[in-house]
Formats: structure tokens, C-alpha cells, sequence
């Protein structure tokens, strides 16, 4: 996403800044500070934020799953990163993928159609969200990080990796549906749209 947006930057007919942010959530599992350098390369305003996440959760986690006290921890630091740098706009890059697996999640477990929103603007009104990949396969993805031989750091939810979750559970589901169904995630994409544009208008009015 990042290296999309940069050329956007480039030859897009407007004109904005970029800056990245990377949470480091201090698990033994996880290490993003490989990045640091690659960042430095680029040149880009670079913001590395560690706060020991998985600590907190054994402390403060009650009904939550970790996934959902992890994400809300993570977005809460990006908000107060992006309003602290005078940023207010927080790309996030969750791909199709990413967004077939919530809307599944929530139906089957949580009993309501909901999934990520494609943009939306966080209740304090200061920063907008856009998720730039919400119609972008996972396997595209990683193929362009393959050929570009970027500076992939696995398992960002290390403590989510080490044991089954819901999430992977998901996955493995659609990946059978795909298998027998080719137009498996063609059929969720025009299911979820409504859902993913929710607010939208809001957001942009």
C-alpha cells in the first residue's frame, strides 16, 4: 500500500504528504524493527511506536478475544500518532480477504451482516479512515512483495498466529468455498459493498 501511495504521490493531480506508522505490540514472536532501515531509505517521516500490547492484554483483557483488544489498542495509537504528527488522514491496508473473513466472522458468530468499512471518519471527527485495497486480493498482494522483494514482516497478530483464531478458521473456510467455487469472493465482494460503504456519505458530506 504504501509503495501504491507513493506513486500516487507522484502522478496524482493532488497534492498530499506521507507518512507511516508501525505498531510494535512487544511480543517475542514479532519483530518489525527491520523496517526502520527500509524507511530511512525511502526518506519518509517515520513513526515507531512500541507499547508492550500483549502484556496489557493479560492484564486488562476480559470477554475480548485478543484480536479485538489488540486492534482497538493499535487504532487508538495510530489516532493519537496521526493528530500528534498533524496527520488526518490514517490509511489502513486490509484487502479483500481481510474484509470476507469479518463479514463471515460476524454472521456466523457475532449474528448480524457487518464488515470493515472501505471509509469512514473516527467518532472524535478528526481523522478520516480509507482502506485503499478493499477490492484487492491477498494473493496479488504478495505476489507484488515477491517481485519487488520488499521487507515482509509476517504475523503481525503473533499471539493470534500462535493458536487457531476465528479469523483462520475463516480463511481455511473460504479458501475450500473458492476451491469448488471460483467466483467465491466475486459473490461476498458485491454482498459486502453496502456494508463496506456505510457512513460514507457522512463521511464525505
Amino acid at each position: 500500500m504504501l509503495h501504491t501511495l507513493m506513486h500516487f504521490k507522484r502522478h496524482a493531480p493532488i497534492d498530499f504528504e506521507i507518512a507511516v506508522i508501525t505498531i510494535n505490540p512487544q511480543s517475542e514472536d514479532f519483530d518489525p524493527s527491520p523496517l526502520k532501515a527500509y524507511m530511512q531509505q525511502l526518506g519518509l517521516d517515520y513513526h515507531f511506536i512500541s507499547e508492550p500490547i500483549v502484556e496489557l492484554a493479560g492484564k486488562h483483557m476480559k470477554k475480548d478475544s485478543f484480536c479485538a483488544f489488540c486492534s482497538r489498542m493499535r487504532r487508538g495509537l495510530m489516532y493519537k500518532t496521526a493528530r500528534t504528527a498533524g496527520y488526518n488522514v490514517l490509511a489502513l491496508g486490509q484487502h479483500l480477504d481481510d474484509l470476507a473473513e469479518s463479514f463471515l466472522m460476524s454472521a456466523l458468530h457475532g449474528g448480524h451482516l457487518q464488515t470493515m468499512k472501505a471509509h469512514y471518519v473516527n467518532n472524535e471527527g478528526d481523522v478520516r479512515v480509507i482502506r485503499p485495497f478493499v477490492y484487492v486480493r491477498e494473493m496479488m498482494l504478495r505476489e507484488f512483495a515477491d517481485t519487488s522483494e520488499l521487507p515482509v514482516i509476517e504475523d503481525n497478530c503473533p499471539a493470534c498466529f500462535a493458536k487457531p483464531s476465528q479469523r483462520h478458521k475463516m480463511k481455511q473456510i473460504l479458501t475450500q468455498q473458492e476451491s469448488e467455487y471460483p467466483n467465491t469472493y466475486k459473490s461476498l465482494l458485491s454482498t459486502m459493498k453496502p456494508l463496506m460503504s456505510i457512513g460514507l456519505d457522512e463521511a464525505t458530506a
